[in-house]
C-alpha cells in the first residue's frame, strides 16, 4: 500500500516549493518607490558646497537604487520559493476583546495635542501627550509620569531646536524657553 504525503491542511503536499506570491506586491511597491526616488533625485540641482561635496542628489540616488536592487532580490527569492519564517507568536490573546477605553483615551490625547500645540506650544502639549499616554497605558505613578513627560517634552523641544535647527512652537512659553 503506497502512502501519499499530506500537507498541513490535509490536502496532498505539492511537489514544488510553496510560493508566497503576495510578496511580489511588496516587490512592486519597492520598485515604484525606488523609481519615484530616482526620478525625483534627477530633478534636484547638483549644488555642492564646501561642506557638502556630494550635493543633495547623492543620498536619494543611492537609496532609490538600493530599493530597486532589494526589490529584484526579493522577487527572485519569492519566485524560487523562499518564504519568510513564520512568526513564533506574540504575547497577544486573540480571544480578548479590544480595550476600547484605552484606545479612546490615546486618541483623545493625540487630538488634544493637535488642538493645543499651536496655542500652548510643544512643551506643554507634548507633556500632556506623554503624560496622558502613560496614564492611558496603565501607569499609576502619577508624579513620576508627569516628571518624565515634562522632561521628554523639554528634551525633544531643545533637541529639535539645537540639534536639528528646527523650531517647534513655543506657544505661551515664547520668550521663556
Amino acid at each position: 500500500m503506497s502512502e501519499v504525503a499530506v500537507g498541513t491542511a490535509g490536502a496532498p503536499a505539492s511537489a514544488g516549493p510553496v510560493r508566497d506570491l503576495a510578496q511580489l506586491g511588496v516587490c512592486a511597491f519597492l520598485v515604484v518607490l525606488g523609481v519615484i526616488m530616482l526620478v525625483d533625485a534627477s530633478t534636484l540641482g547638483n549644488n555642492t558646497a564646501g561642506t557638502d561635496p556630494l550635493g543633495p542628489r547623492a543620498v536619494p540616488l543611492v537609496l532609490g537604487s538600493a530599493l530597486i536592487v532589494l526589490a529584484v532580490g526579493l522577487a527572485v527569492a519569492v519566485l524560487r520559493g523562499s518564504t519568510p519564517e513564520l512568526e513564533g507568536g506574540e504575547d497577544v490573546d486573540l480571544d480578548q476583546r479590544v480595550d476600547v477605553k484605552t484606545v479612546l483615551m490615546l486618541v483623545g490625547v493625540f487630538v488634544a495635542n493637535i488642538v493645543l500645540i499651536d496655542k500652548l506650544g510643544w512643551v506643554i502639549s507634548g507633556a500632556i501627550l506623554f503624560y496622558g499616554s502613560a496614564l492611558a497605558l496603565g501607569s499609576r505613578h502619577y508624579i513620576r509620569a508627569l516628571v518624565i513627560a515634562v522632561a521628554m517634552s523639554l528634551t525633544t523641544f531643545y533637541g529639535f531646536a539645537i540639534g536639528l535647527g528646527v523650531g517647534l512652537p513655543a506657544g505661551i512659553l515664547q520668550g521663556i524657553l
